[in-house]
């Protein structure tokens, strides 16, 4: 009797007990610890998906989603990824560039780093940056029309700014559909029906199909 479809890779993993399963049109997709691998997906784009066993799709997010977001974070000049939420700067776009995991974390530290030497909404003479000055917020304060930091950055890059600040935002974003799969499975309008199984129903059925093929003969 031949076995489903898997897209997951059968040398890479073997389902346990308790293992979510979901099948889409004949496609058996093993999601192991959804939970988990979830959480693998936010901190390394792809990395959910390896500890499922779904290598390819798992290697082809990881490096996409991080080429993307590195190739935006270059053009930008290091500085289109930071975290602040002043008067005047509210970088609402690091919400989007945050789902990228790991590599947009610094930028927290940068920013509690910024928080703490910063009086007055002033920034501090003994401020120094963390990781130099990559991802670290701009001086405080800013002024619309006086040369600061951020105005600074714009002259240097130009529309390299603008765009490398979207390319790390939809690197961010595309992410957060990668930790979608790695949850639910594979979104798909399903022609023949989706369905979520468990290893046991599976080991029940191999178990009747046995059963079957000896009363056969």
């Amino acid at each position: 009797m031949s076995s489903p479809r898997s897209e997951n890779n059968p040398s890479a993993f073997h389902p346990g007990p308790g293992d979510r399963v979901v099948q889409v049109d004949g496609q058996t997709v093993y999601l192991r610890k959804p939970a988990l691998a979830a959480v693998l997906a936010w901190l390394v784009p792809g990395a959910g998906h390896l500890y499922q066993g779904r290598t390819r799709k798992g290697w082809m997010f990881m490096i996409c989603i991080l080429l993307t977001y590195f190739f935006g974070f270059a053009i930008g000049g290091g500085h289109v990824v930071y975290a602040s939420w002043i008067d005047g700067d509210k970088r609402w776009h690091y919400l989007c560039q945050l789902p990228v995991g790991l590599v947009a974390f610094p930028a927290l530290i940068e920013g509690n780093n910024m928080r703490k030497h910063t009086v007055r909404g002033i920034t501090t003479a003994d401020w120094k940056p963390l990781f130099g000055e990559l991802m670290a917020p701009p001086r405080r304060p800013l002024q619309e029309n006086d040369a600061d930091d951020l105005a600074s950055w714009y002259a240097e890059r130009g529309a390299g700014y603008e765009m490398g600040t979207w390319y790390t935002m939809i690197a961010g974003l595309l992410n957060v559909l990668v930790i979608f799969d790695a949850y639910a499975g594979p979104l798909a309008i399903a022609i023949s029906g989706k369905s979520e199984r468990s290893t046991k129903e599976d080991s029940a059925d191999e178990a009747s199909d046995s059963e079957n093929e000896k009363g056969a003969v």
